[in-house]
């Protein structure tokens, strides 16, 4: 499936396009993450200055509905922070105070700082992305995203982009499908 106009690739073959913890989890997901056609984790590099979400659509001719954002949250309760990402669609907001807070037993839950949400994934800002985060951290999928056949996520970096069926970003490891859309 081609989304907008860029050049897809086998995101395997283009580890210099990803973070590493990213390469390192498509890796780890041995055929599924090589495969460019259904099923499959595909690349395509892009303008950095362009990573955020409505930049790159407008530019790149991806639809907004076709793009999901990760936002990292924090969470807190009883002096412990713990931390989680959502995946929404660009096209809603996240429900952070409402179904994502619930969902995490939080008391009190916020966007996570910048600085935090870079060194705690090893990622950057702008390119943050489900695929490579801390093994502990809850990924809260929305049902909307699970749904989509393919969505345009970070990849890690602000240098490119990745295309992934919203089926594998449900299947991952900690991944929770919920209605977070507000």
């Amino acid at each position: 499936m081609a989304i907008g106009t860029l050049d897809w690739t086998s995101a395997a073959g283009r580890p210099d396009l990803l973070a590493e913890p990213v390469a390192r989890a498509i890796g780890e997901l041995g055929e599924l993450g090589g495969g460019s056609g259904p099923g499959g984790v595909t690349v395509a590099e892009i303008d950095p200055e362009l990573a955020d979400t409505a930049a790159f659509c407008e530019r790149y001719g991806v639809g907004m509905g076709e793009s999901a954002n990760c936002v990292i949250v924090a969470a807190r309760r009883a002096g412990e922070t713990r931390y989680a990402a959502c995946m929404v669609l660009a096209t809603t907001r996240a429900d952070v105070n409402g179904v994502i807070r619930r969902h995490l037993d939080a008391r009190k839950i916020s966007f996570a700082p910048m600085d935090d949400a870079v060194a705690l994934t090893g990622m950057e800002y702008g390119g943050i992305t489900p695929l490579g985060l801390p093994d502990d951290w809850p990924v809260l999928v929305d049902e909307a995203v699970a749904a989509h056949p393919e969505v345009v996520i970070g990849s890690g970096v602000r240098r490119s982009k990745l295309a992934v069926p919203g089926s594998l970003l449900a299947g991952l490891k900690t991944a929770r499908v919920l209605h977070l859309a507000n």
